[in-house]
């Protein structure tokens, strides 16, 4: 699985870094097919105050493309807001899956 995170008008230090790591790593034990992950964590000086800290997300699983962002006054909970929406997508993305296999299982002939 390969993990980027990138900054945009801010530098991604190695605390931040590492608590990025830390909340994906969540995602990546509901689901081992996971084959790419990009953060995006950007500062944006023009809309308000409250929302100017902006985590984005896309993840590549085998057969779908999911994204997330989330906006908040403090960096790191966006990033909280984030993986709880990531985990939410993947999780209903495996339950999807799961669902679909057992009624192949239940219509195939005995």
């Amino acid at each position: 699985m390969n993990l980027t995170i990138s900054g945009h008008h801010l530098e991604v230090t190695p605390a931040l870094r590492s608590y990025v790591t830390e909340k994906l790593d969540r995602i990546k034990r509901h689901f081992d097919q996971v084959v790419d992950i990009k953060v995006l964590l950007s500062v944006d000086k023009l809309t308000e105050k409250d929302l100017r800290q902006k985590a984005e997300c896309n993840i590549h699983i085998k057969g779908k493309d999911i994204h997330a962002e989330s906006t908040h006054a403090d960096l790191y909970a966006a990033v909280d807001e984030l993986a709880d929406k990531l985990d939410r997508q993947v999780l209903r993305h495996k339950d999807k899956l799961q669902e679909h296999h057992h009624e192949s299982a239940k219509r195939a002939p005995q």
